[in-house]
């Protein structure tokens, strides 16, 4: 268990919080390799602090590496309209009941759908999300996907064909929904924290 009262700090300012997660060790930044290093730095800049999944996947660089690689594929490759891609995120975060990505992907989905409500109402009941008939499908097939893996058939993807998507897209869904469930399990397992930042971000009114 890590001590939840430290940080460690880099001489380049970052700060990894050591209750980033509580199940297992937060390493220290100074010790990272020069790549986790890097790319931690650039996230810090981007956001304004360091997100704490970053700090948690840095105790194994090689699945550091693979899990944002995986990440960043899903998000910046995609059919999907990013704040689909975080709607996804946040329902099937609701249904696995996961803190952290309630709070971080929460946030997220509130900014890219200049919508304050939206991501309660994601977490508390996707059914009750106020989304177009279009993207209600495509949340149904995510839980769906999330909660009765084995209950899926081709008749789920003729039902997303069916709304308007295309294959391509019709596989992202399929891609995020799939990695996001990985997701939740391990934040989960270590019991990583959202960083208090993430409560606040986009709580903005509609423009």
């Amino acid at each position: 268990m890590a001590d939840t009262d430290d940080t460690t700090t880099d001489s380049d300012g970052i700060e990894l919080d050591d209750d980033a997660m509580r199940n297992f060790p937060v390493p220290d930044f100074a010790d990272l390799p020069d790549d986790l290093r890097e790319r931690i730095a650039e996230e810090t800049d981007r956001a304004g602090f360091t997100p704490n999944v970053f700090s948690a996947f840095a105790y194994k660089p090689s699945h550091f590496r693979a899990f944002f690689a995986y990440h960043d594929a899903l998000v910046d490759d995609t059919a999907l309209a990013r704040e689909e891609v975080e709607m996804i995120v946040v329902a099937v975060s609701g249904v696995n009941h996961c803190y952290y990505c309630n709070v971080a992907h929460g946030a997220l989905a509130r900014i890219y759908a200049k919508d304050p409500h939206l991501a309660d109402q994601l977490v508390a009941n996707y059914r009750t999300a106020d989304v177009s008939d279009q993207r209600m499908v495509m949340l149904d097939v995510a839980v769906k996907l999330t909660e009765n893996p084995a209950e899926v058939t081709e008749d789920d993807i003729r039902l997303l064909e069916e709304a308007g998507y295309s294959e391509e897209a019709i596989w992202d869904i399929a891609a995020v929904t799939a990695f996001f469930n990985l997701s939740n399990r391990m934040a989960m397992f270590a019991d990583m924290r959202p960083n208090e930042e993430f409560h606040t971000m986009g709580r903005q009114p509609r423009e």
